[in-house]
């Protein structure tokens, strides 16, 4: 296995991004970022090596994220024009904006289903280990909340 600090080179993005996306709020995305990888190196004999590190680690920022929402009572506070969504995307800001409106419209499972893939980039069985649900309960998540996004779009630029 490699060394944690490589480890924290290789994925602080990946993690960074996923709690920004979630927060909107880059001081405690931060936070919570260093907090993933203070309890990571605390907990790495527990990490067994059945997915990907940074699976385990997106696993350990969401409860930490889930307990910040739950101690701040915020569940619904993120800010549209702070959203990050990966340049692959292949989406201009205006484009960007328009779709994390769409996407803040979504239930919260299938928002954190979306961010993960857009923002984290990860794939349906990462996302799956994450959420602790089956591969195919993200895919359908994932379609059906493409769907509604298409369908509001259609809808904005009409």
């Amino acid at each position: 296995m490699k060394n944690m600090e490589q480890i924290y080179i290789d994925n602080y993005e990946v993690v960074y991004k996923y709690l920004f996306a979630n927060t909107h709020d880059s001081d405690i995305a931060e936070e919570l970022a260093q907090e993933t990888f203070y309890r990571a190196v605390k907990n790495i004999n527990k990490f067994k090596g059945n997915s990907k590190i940074s699976t385990w680690l997106c696993s350990i920022a969401k409860n930490l994220l889930l307990a910040e929402f739950k101690r701040k009572n915020r569940f619904d506070t993120l800010k549209e024009n702070d959203l990050i969504v990966s340049d692959e995307v292949g989406f201009d800001n205006d484009e960007k904006i328009l779709l994390f409106k769409e996407i803040q419209k979504l239930d919260n499972k299938t928002k954190d289903v979306m961010y993960l893939r857009l923002s984290g980039e990860l794939t349906f069985k990462e996302i799956a280990e994450i959420m602790n649900k089956t591969e195919n309960w993200v895919r359908v998540t994932y379609y059906r909340g493409k769907e509604k996004i298409k369908g509001g779009l259609k809808n904005e630029k009409s």
